[in-house]
């Protein structure tokens, strides 16, 4: 699946003294797309969530008194810590919200407002044309062909020819490259490919 967790250049640092902590945190932040740092201790001018074992209220005052940005007690849960951190990197604006789930060249596709623009104007398609633009824009620069697209977008109980894909390519090549340099290209005898050239 090509969605988006997070974006390449948020970088998150995890300070704990208990060296078993960063790695666990580490691993996870890791395999949510975070990038991410380790250290015993120290710490630069970043968001700051407080992991400590510490639950009294002046405890909590006291750290996001000296700067952090949110506090959570031992034990935690990761699904908490990942929310926590995305909250923090929002409210510093290090990761906008909305932030569009694919894009290539001037084309964008927003999966949570279901909606494509190429160079700044909507494009209007349907739930199918949206499909298969989702699956080239996915596997941008890959050639596709003709049957891996009929398995992805139109899946295992399609019956029909394989010329719907070529009849749904005009359709969006119509819609999508009549705003700019076409950027759905035919492969001979291959496939489809979304590039520039």
């Amino acid at each position: 699946m090509a969605d988006v967790l997070a974006p390449s250049d948020a970088q998150i640092l995890v300070v704990d003294d208990e060296d078993n902590i960063t790695y666990l945190l580490g691993t996870a932040l890791r395999h949510f797309g975070f990038g991410v740092l380790t250290a015993g201790s120290g710490g630069v001018q970043v968001p700051i969530l407080f992991l400590t074992a510490r639950d009294a209220t002046e405890d909590k005052v006291r750290g996001l008194t000296l700067g952090g940005d949110d506090y959570v007690t031992k034990p935690f849960s990761l699904e908490e810590v990942v929310a926590r951190v995305r909250a923090i990197l929002r409210r510093s604006g290090r990761i906008v919200e909305g932030e569009p789930s694919l894009t290539y060249a001037d084309l964008v596709m927003d999966d949570d407002a279901h909606q494509v623009w190429r160079a700044g104007e909507l494009v209007e398609l349907s739930p199918t044309e949206y499909k298969l633009l989702r699956y080239l824009l996915a596997n941008a620069g890959k050639v596709l062909s003709k049957a891996q697209i009929l398995d992805h977008v139109w899946e295992y109980d399609f019956g029909g020819e394989a010329t719907v894909v070529e009849t749904y390519i005009s359709y969006l090549r119509k819609k999508v490259d009549r705003h700019g340099l076409p950027l759905i290209q035919t492969v001979r005898g291959i496939g489809y490919a979304l590039r520039t050239g």
